[in-house]
């Protein structure tokens, strides 16, 4: 099964991984085949995180303002 790479969505792509590693397990694939999943396997892990770093740009944590509104602060910062 070819996967588009490019319009699986995260949890699509951690499905696909997860029936690759099946197949390579089971060790019952000719050589060619092997590789050629693995290389999908690959692109896949590439994408996924990808996509997690993109979402981790987007993580922000709330703090109360002075007004006692909402305040967006980067994930990392910490005051």
């Amino acid at each position: 099964m070819a996967a588009k790479k490019n319009t699986l969505s995260f949890e699509e792509s951690l499905a696909r991984l997860d029936e690759i590693v099946r197949h390579l397990e089971k060790g019952d694939l000719p050589l060619s085949e092997s590789l050629a999943i693995f290389e999908e396997g690959t692109a896949l892990i590439t994408a996924c995180s990808k996509m997690l770093d993109e979402a981790e740009q987007k993580v922000v944590k709330l703090k109360k303002g002075a007004d006692r509104s909402p305040v967006e602060l980067d994930f990392e910062d910490e005051n």
